[in-house]
């Protein structure tokens, strides 16, 4: 769920988006906005809690980090919950089969797009971080750092216990991770990521993957070793979704 921000744009830039008559199938585009950029639009498949995809478009809501799939958190009253499953519910649950809309500001290393997205007029991303679900993603981004000082004010979601923040818990899974074979034991660049080939298409698993672990690698098989997203991708690999 990691971003690598490339250009900046107001958060005023919604008025376009709301005007498009939205439908499903294919994502629908308008004209260039007066700026030069176009605004995505259609009905959405919902990854995790902070990334969708329109058509064959990954969209990465800009500015936040949500919890990984597999990832808990603590609970205020001892314990731990499933916020990672939590947030990919409940940005599910927020656009609720609906259209939305989605304004670029610019691609991640991973070639996927950044966005600001709305439903019903709302800033998706805003909401998901000031209903304890996600992270301003402070690192590139200060675009949502009151709504998350209100939840936390609030104690929701994440900010009712104990919370690794989702960048921290990537590195960590990246150092305990499956080494693969001839491979340095400790750093990201051993190429962990596992590509998988089942009868849904070929799909890749980051570390914190919920599955990551079951999947037994077999390179007679088509399984096979990336170092990073971009490469699996590039080899026609696609980002398993969160169910």
């Amino acid at each position: 769920m990691g971003e690598f921000r490339l250009s900046y744009t107001t958060r005023a830039l919604v008025a376009l988006a709301l005007a498009l008559g939205l439908g499903s199938g294919s994502p629908l585009r308008s004209g260039p906005r007066s700026d030069g950029a176009e605004v995505l639009a259609g009905s959405p498949r919902v990854i995790d809690g902070d990334t969708i995809a329109i058509g064959e478009t990954r969209v990465r809501l800009e500015g936040i980090d949500a919890p990984e799939a597999v990832q808990t958190c603590g609970l205020r009253e001892g314990g731990t919950w499933a916020c990672g499953a939590a947030a990919t519910r409940a940005l599910s649950d927020r656009i609720g089969g609906k259209a939305v809309s989605c304004v670029p500001r610019g691609r991640d290393r991973y070639g996927r797009t950044l966005a600001v997205c709305y439903a019903d007029g709302r800033d998706i991303n805003a909401w998901m971080v000031r209903q304890g679900h996600a992270w301003a993603f402070v690192r590139y981004s200060r675009s949502y750092v009151s709504e998350e000082a209100a939840a936390k004010a609030d104690g929701l979601g994440i900010w009712q216990g104990q919370a690794m923040p989702a960048w921290e818990f990537r590195a960590k899974r990246w150092a305990e991770r499956e080494a693969p074979p001839n491979s340095s034991p400790q750093t990201p660049e051993s190429c962990a990521i596992k590509g998988n080939v089942t009868s849904n298409g070929r799909i890749y698993h980051m570390p914190w993957s919920p599955w990551y672990a079951q999947i037994r690698m077999a390179p007679d098989k088509g399984k096979r070793w990336f170092c990073t997203e971009a490469e699996a991708i590039a080899a026609g690999f696609r980002p398993v979704a969160a169910r």
